[in-house]
C-alpha cells in the first residue's frame, strides 16, 4: 500500500464513477448486445414483447441470415451502398476541404467572412441538412430548376427516388473480392516495409498476402453465399445524400487543412523555393506530406460518420426508400418496428466490427507514436 498516496487515492475517487458508468453503459451494453444477437429474441411474435420471452442459443444463425439469408437481400445492398458512400463521402470531404484551405491559406480579402460561410454548415445538425436538401432535390426544386434558371431544360434526375444502379457485382463474387483486396493492402504494406527497412514486417505481409491470393484465386472462385446470383451495386439515389454529407462536413475538413497549412514554417517554403520548386512542386514535395497525419485523422473521422450514419438518411429519403437505405436504418427499423430484436442486435454488431476495423488501427498507431515519444 505504500504506492497509493494521497494524489493517487483521490485520482481513483475521481475516476472510479467514470470507470463504472463506462463499463456498464458502455462495454456492459455491448456485451450484452452480441449476446443477443447469437439467440433467436424476436424470431416468434409471441416471445417478442413477452414479459419474460424464451430465448434460445442459435450461435451465428443470424449472421449467416445476414449474408446468405433470403430475405435479407435488402440488407446486403445496405453493406454495398455504406461502403461506395463512405469512399465518395471521404474523398469529397478532403478533396473539397482541401481545396478551400488552400485557397484561404493565400489569405483573400474577407477571409474571415469565407472561413465563417464555409464552417457555417457544420454547426447544423444532419437532421437539418437532410431536410434542407431534401426540399432542394426534389423533381420540382431548386438542382432540377436550376438548369431552367439558364436558360435550358429542367432536369428530370431522381435524386432521391433513381432506381438505377452502376458497377453491379454478384454477392457470391464477395469472398473473392475481399480477399483480393485485403491481399492487395497487404502487399502494398510489404513494400512499404521493406523499404523502411522492417524485414520482419515485410515478411509476415508478404506471407499473410501470399496466402490471400492464393486463397482467392484457388478456393473463393468457388464459394457460393447464395444458391442463385444476386446483383448489388451503387444506387444513384445515394448521390443526393452524398452532396449532402459532403456539403456539411468539408467546412470540418478545411478546418483541420487550413490549420495544418498554417502551421508549416515560413522557411520551408522559402527553402523550397529558393530550390527552385514550382508552387505545384512545393505543393506535390512539401506541403501534402506534411499533411498526411492530418489526412489520416481526417479519414478516420469521417469513416467513423459514414458507417453509422442514420440521421441524414432518414430525413432526406424516409425509412423505407430501399434503394438509399443504411445498415444502421436497417438496424433500428428491424429492432423496433420489427420487433426482431436478435436480427437487429447481430446489424448492431456487424456496425461495430466495421467501426472498430477503422478506429482500432488509428488508435494503436497513436499509442505506439505516444511511446516513441515518451
Amino acid at each position: 500500500m505504500r504506492g497509493l498516496t494521497r494524489d493517487r487515492l483521490w485520482s481513483i475517487a475521481v475516476l472510479l464513477p467514470s470507470v463504472l458508468l463506462l463499463g456498464v453503459f458502455v462495454y456492459g451494453f455491448i456485451a450484452r448486445t452480441v449476446y443477443v444477437s447469437l439467440t433467436d429474441w424476436g424470431n416468434d411474435p409471441a416471445q417478442a414483447m413477452a414479459a419474460n420471452p424464451v430465448i434460445h442459443w442459435v450461435g451465428l444463425a443470424n449472421y449467416g441470415e445476414l449474408f446468405s439469408g433470403f430475405l435479407q437481400g435488402r440488407f446486403r445492398q445496405e453493406l454495398v451502398s455504406t461502403i461506395f458512400f463512405t469512399l465518395f463521402f471521404i474523398l469529397g470531404c478532403l478533396g473539397l476541404g482541401l481545396g478551400l484551405a488552400m485557397i484561404l491559406d493565400r489569405n483573400p480579402k474577407g477571409e474571415g467572412l469565407w472561413r465563417t460561410i464555409f464552417l457555417f454548415p457544420m454547426s447544423l445538425s444532419f437532421i437539418v441538412t437532410g431536410t434542407i436538401w431534401r426540399w432542394m432535390l426534389q423533381p420540382q426544386g431548386g438542382v432540377n430548376q436550376l438548369p431552367a434558371a439558364l436558360g435550358g431544360q429542367p432536369s428530370t434526375f431522381g435524386w432521391l427516388s433513381s432506381t438505377d444502379a452502376i458497377w453491379k457485382f454478384d454477392w457470391n463474387k464477395l469472398p473473392l473480392i475481399t480477399a483480393t483486396v485485403v491481399g492487395l493492402v497487404l502487399v502494398w504494406i510489404a513494400f512499404r516495409a521493406l523499404r523502411a527497412a522492417q524485414r520482419t514486417r515485410a515478411l509476415v505481409a508478404g506471407l499473410c498476402a501470399l496466402m490471400l491470393l492464393g486463397w482467392a484465386l484457388l478456393v473463393a472462385p468457388n464459394l457460393k453465399l447464395m444458391a442463385a446470383p444476386e446483383l448489388h451495386g451503387f444506387n444513384l439515389a445515394l448521390i443526393g445524400i452524398i452532396i449532402a454529407a459532403v456539403w456539411q462536413m468539408s467546412g470540418y475538413t478545411m478546418a483541420l487543412y487550413l490549420a495544418g497549412l498554417r502551421g508549416i514554417p515560413e522557411d520551408i517554403r522559402e527553402a523550397a523555393r529558393v530550390d527552385g520548386a514550382s508552387d505545384a512542386q512545393m505543393y506535390r514535395r512539401v506541403i501534402f506530406p506534411l499533411l498526411a497525419p492530418i489526412t489520416l485523422s481526417a479519414m478516420i473521422i469521417l469513416g467513423h460518420i459514414s458507417l453509422k450514419i442514420f440521421d441524414l438518411v432518414y430525413a432526406m429519403s424516409g425509412p423505407d426508400n430501399t434503394f438509399t437505405s443504411v445498415p444502421a436504418l436497417n438496424m433500428y427499423l428491424t429492432s423496433f418496428r420489427q420487433n426482431q430484436f436478435a436480427l437487429g442486435a447481430a446489424i448492431g454488431t456487424i456496425l461495430l466490427l466495421l467501426v472498430a476495423f477503422v478506429i482500432v488501427p488509428y488508435l494503436a498507431s497513436s499509442f505506439r507514436s505516444e511511446e516513441g515519444h515518451a
